[in-house]
């Protein structure tokens, strides 16, 4: 009876550690895409409010500097650019995106009926 379970143990003890191998690789698997999931957000959102912030910057330094028009909006996005080249890397917002942005942030910061 001995033998019998020494073969059985030596016969089971493969299959077993492979299930284990191939349970531990999953679970492994998991975490790290989990992870990436979580701090791929984390990171584009501190990416996105970087530049949120830089496009205020930029808006109120061509408005004090009595920038308006295209010339505002031109001004501005020079300023995002050359602050947030790793934000705009990262994110690769489409044609006319940072325009709008512009745009809106604008409304934000002139009172509502100001001309630009």
């Amino acid at each position: 009876m001995n033998t019998l379970l020494n073969e059985l143990y030596t016969a089971v003890t493969p299959v077993l550690l492979q299930a284990l191998s191939a349970v531990l690789t999953a679970f492994l698997l998991w975490v790290a895409n989990t992870a990436r999931v979580r701090w791929g957000i984390e990171i584009e959102a501190r990416h996105r409010d970087a530049l949120h912030s830089a496009i205020m910057s930029g808006l109120r330094a061509a408005l004090l500097r009595g920038l308006t028009g295209q010339a505002l909006v031109t001004a501005t996005l020079d300023h995002v650019r050359a602050s947030t080249p790793q934000a705009i890397g990262a994110l690769k917002p489409g044609p006319g995106v940072l325009e709008n942005i512009v745009e809106g942030k604008l409304r934000e910061v002139l009172p509502l009926g100001t001309p630009t």
